[in-house]
């Protein structure tokens, strides 16, 4: 793993269950389409692995914040597990978010103090 693909992998651990939980508001999706969704929307930046996104969407269905089912793609001719997000699901992406902007807007406090020029 070269150095910029090692500091992608590191941004990306510990945000990932959210990211899957708000990729799965604008519907069900199967793994690969949830992958691609978060690198397009993140222009590349977040690569998603498999050794990752799968073991997370397993962990998410076991605390009951999605559920799966197997279906054929509209079209595909072929059978996906698509992925979809839980009520439980909703309120834990509510309680992430809030987690995720308390963090970022503490680290922005510490990066770019109040009255110091950037």
């Amino acid at each position: 793993m070269d150095k910029n693909m090692q500091q992608r992998a590191n941004v990306l651990q510990g945000t990932l269950d959210m990211l899957i939980l708000r990729t799965l508001v604008y519907g069900p999706a199967h793994g690969r389409e949830i992958g691609k969704h978060i690198q397009r929307t993140t222009n590349d930046f977040l690569q998603m692995q498999h050794g990752s996104l799968y073991p997370a969407l397993h962990r998410l269905e076991a605390k009951g914040w999605v559920v799966s089912k197997w279906e054929t793609a509209p079209d595909r001719n072929r059978e996906f597990k698509y992925y979809r997000l839980t009520e439980k699901g909703r309120k834990q992406l509510v309680i992430e978010e809030s987690q995720w902007k308390q963090m970022a807007e503490a680290v922005a406090r510490v990066m770019w103090p109040a009255g110091e020029e950037s």
